[in-house]
């Protein structure tokens, strides 16, 4: 067997296998629950609590803060570890079915995924054992120093760009409802389809604004030359607090990312890989 046709088997038995999409299954309700925690700190936010970090890295402290939560922390992590896997193998093996340029794009996608699932499940366990893991409050630290150096405010700049074009693209996906090829036909269809559509739908859309904003920090510290005006999103949604119609504005967002977290509950029992 010559290495096309074994990599060709392993990219068969990765789309066949059975815990693999056991593994994807409960990584997407482990994401999706996160989702509405931080839903849960954006509309506490909204009414004037800000005592926790309305971010994904806010919602694993505000589960550190108590026993029962500090426990669910490893129930988090070993969500994200297996979203790890899941999309690493989708990286090596997936998307068999797409054509080569499709596919690349894919598998790259699923690559930096991983990183980002890594880097949130390594947070939540190490918040977990007790050992710490980020505050959540921001980046102006890291964007001084960027500042310093020649050309910074435009590397500072060039990050908000990108992160805009990440908000655009996620935006697209939503609109277009590209999400309906990770779904069954039965999660597609009848009026529950229709519904887990309109949640995707809302839900992409919401966490496109959400990091559209944090993008938007990084293009006006950049701008201004000021590092304090970058951060998450955390630092975002203060900024939109300030306005006039910053509070029902927030929970506006919380709701879409309500929306976001309800549609991962529906992919995980409709999850068509």
């Amino acid at each position: 067997m010559d290495l096309a046709e074994r990599n060709d088997k392993a990219q068969r038995q990765v789309e066949d296998s059975n815990w693999i999409d056991h593994l994807a299954r409960v990584g997407v309700l482990v994401y999706g629950s996160v989702h509405l925690l931080v839903a849960w700190l954006v509309v506490r936010l909204a009414f004037g609590d800000s005592a926790g970090s309305a971010s994904g890295s806010g919602a694993l402290h505000t589960l550190a803060g108590t026993g029962v939560g500090r426990i669910s922390l490893y129930g988090v992590s070993a969500g994200f570890f297996a979203l790890l896997v899941w999309q690493g193998l989708e990286a090596c093996f997936g998307y068999r079915r797409d054509d080569v340029r499709k596919r690349l794009g894919n598998r790259l996608m699923s690559a930096v995924k991983v990183v980002i699932f890594g880097a949130i499940g390594v947070n939540a366990l190490l918040l977990a054992l007790g050992a710490g893991g980020g505050s959540g409050h921001g980046t102006d630290g890291i964007t001084a120093r960027v500042m310093a150096m020649p050309a910074g405010p435009l590397l500072v700049g060039a990050v908000g760009v990108v992160i805009i074009g990440v908000a655009l693209g996620m935006a697209y996906y939503g609109l277009a409802q590209n999400f309906r090829d990770t779904l069954s036909e039965e999660g597609e269809t009848g009026s529950s389809g229709r519904t887990y559509r309109m949640l995707g739908t809302v839900g992409y859309g919401s966490k496109a604004v959400a990091i559209a904003l944090v993008g938007g920090l990084f293009g006006y510290a950049a701008l201004t030359h000021d590092p304090q005006k970058s951060g998450g999103l955390d630092q975002a949604l203060h900024e939109v607090l300030q306005e006039p119609f910053g509070g029902p504005a927030l929970v506006v967002v919380a709701l879409g990312l309500t929306c976001f977290g309800l549609f991962c509950f529906a992919m995980a029992r409709h999850l068509d890989r």
